[in-house]
């Protein structure tokens, strides 16, 4: 028997023959069959949505969606995300392009600070925006001996729209620095040739090559807006998450709420089905042979001092001043003697179902995705596709989901740390498939037949060639997993145990009631935490550079 890095060498130099074309055998029936029961697991919120949307009725559910207030939802849900989307997109595009193909200083300081509020739930965000601007924030008391008694309110959509908008501009900015990073240079250059001025290359040339990073990057932008529950309900902003919740809580008869919740499922497929499409079109490798070349920094030049403001001010926006605010609460509390006990408790309880969400998803995901990349077929588009779904549903639908089955047909899991870990799972399972497929894509299908020829058997291949490869691909994969769970609120909210409170629903509770001091401990806590994921994520970014 070889060793594993005889077999992996051996594999490595099995160069691909000219004329090769995979052709993918017959998968496992076990692999087919885990698979399947995976997905199935995947759509039981999707299910139960359409269980009562039956049961309500084709007519009254109409009627519902007709009446005022639910139009009102809608079209409020509809107009936060345009906005949050276009603004992400006017500071991530200039950000993206002074961080990667400029002379900028400090640039890779800047590539990092650009990134961090992804650290930031959108409910922390929205708790610090209040804790400054509200009507007993710093401001207000900094204005009150002069006066000034109360400010304008910073409530509904004007402040909903900047919150989500500098906490989300992040995922916009990865996307279209990817895009400028694996933009051939042989274009710009093409044009310069052709006797086009630096900002005509840009329009002309550039920003047209980016437009699918840009389609990318906003639709998550888009559906983070659609799905968001915390910031929009400490800015009492009434959107589709905020109003489902609140039918849920405040009324018996919750038809509307799974109405609303079927409507903003609807909304979210319909992106993802255009994302996914779009995506299908998109090569992932140069057509031609050889390596790109690195195309030389644009100088900025008179342009460079305006380039550090901006960059300048958006990191204070989005990073230090949040992080100033949460610690000046901080401040205030323990000086009044604000106890912290309770929150090293909360924060066990956080990392503890966190770890578990994403060793459980990451173990869930490669069934599948090994199943999609390896074996493709319409079986295994299915269920794919049907993990995928659960990327569209907010967590706020799959946990009403979850508890009408919990309650009625699983009452032994029902308020357990089990079923919570599976609400995550559900939420989260698409984050760590998506990587653990990217990275079997990656992973030519050759290495695994070298191994085989050898004598190697399907699981010993397996453990020896593919595993190690995507090592990578999972640990990040398992990273945004968590990072995601200890900001998730609505499902938390929900499905936790009694008693198992978390840093998010401790922020949540403190910040909805404006007590600040209280909720400044657990969210720098959380920020802490957080930033554990989004280094994995920043360095496996550095890697693919």
């Amino acid at each position: 028997m070889q060793t594993d890095a005889h077999v992996t060498s051996a594999a490595r130099t099995a160069g691909p023959k000219r004329g090769y074309r995979y052709r993918p055998s017959r998968p496992h029936l076990t692999l087919n069959m885990t698979a399947g029961v995976i997905a199935a697991l995947m759509l039981l919120p999707t299910a139960y949505l359409i269980l009562r949307a039956f049961g309500v009725g084709i007519g009254h559910a109409v009627e519902m969606l007709a009446q005022p207030r639910t139009l009102q939802v809608i079209a409020n849900s509809a107009v936060l995300a345009l906005l949050v989307t276009g603004l992400s997109l006017l500071l991530a595009l200039p950000l993206a392009w002074l961080t990667v193909r400029t002379d900028l200083p400090g640039r890779r300081a800047w590539s990092i600070l650009s990134v961090r509020p992804l650290v930031y739930p959108s409910y922390v965000g929205g708790y610090a925006f209040v804790a400054t601007m509200g009507p007993r924030g710093i401001i207000q008391d900094f204005l009150e001996p002069l006066g000034i008694e109360r400010l304008p309110s910073v409530y509904g959509l004007p402040g909903a729209t900047w919150v989500l908008t500098i906490f989300t501009y992040p995922y916009l900015l990865l996307a279209v620095r990817a895009g400028l990073r694996n933009l051939d240079p042989a274009l710009e250059e093409a044009a310069r040739n052709l006797g086009y001025g630096a900002w005509q290359t840009f329009r002309h040339v550039t920003l047209p090559a980016l437009r699918p990073s840009i389609a990318a990057g906003s639709l998550l932008v888009a559906l983070y807006v659609l799905s968001d529950f915390g910031a929009v309900s400490i800015l009492r902003f009434n959107s589709f998450t905020r109003a489902i919740y609140v039918q849920y809580v405040s009324s018996f008869d919750r038809s509307l709420a799974a109405v609303l919740s079927l409507v903003l499922v609807v909304m979210t497929i319909l992106l993802l089905f255009a994302a996914q499409r779009f995506q299908g079109q998109q090569r992932l490798y140069r057509a031609g042979v050889g390596t790109a070349r690195t195309l030389h920094p644009v100088p900025l030049g008179r342009w460079r001092m305006p380039a550090l403001l901006f960059c300048a001010g958006v990191v204070t926006a989005s990073l230090i001043m949040p992080t100033a605010v949460v610690t000046y609460w901080l401040m205030r509390g323990v000086q009044a003697g604000e106890s912290l006990l309770p929150v090293w408790a909360a924060a066990g309880n956080s990392v503890q179902a966190a770890v578990l969400a994403g060793a459980v998803a990451v173990v869930l995901a490669l069934p599948v995705a090994y199943l999609a990349v390896r074996f493709p077929s319409r079986y295994s588009l299915l269920v794919s596709q049907a993990v995928y779904l659960g990327y569209g549903l907010p967590g706020i639908v799959i946990a009403l989901s979850l508890v009408f089955f919990g309650a009625n047909y699983a009452p032994i899991v029902y308020q357990t740390l089990a079923m919570l870990i599976f609400g995550y799972t559900v939420r989260f399972l698409p984050q760590a498939m998506g990587n653990v497929r990217t990275g079997l894509m990656q992973i030519s299908p050759r290495l695994e037949e070298a191994g085989r020829s050898l004598g190697v058997g399907r699981r010993t291949m397996l453990r020896r060639i593919t595993l190690p490869l995507l090592r990578p691909s999972i640990w990040t994969g398992a990273a945004l997993v968590f990072m995601s769970t200890l900001k998730e609120l609505p499902i938390t909210l929900l499905l936790g145990p009694t008693g198992f409170t978390t840093l998010a629903t401790q922020i949540w509770a403190a910040a909805d009631e404006a007590f600040f001091a209280r909720a400044a401990a657990p969210s720098l806590l959380l920020l802490a935490v957080s930033a554990v994921g989004v280094g994995i994520i920043l360095r496996q970014e550095e890697r693919g550079r």
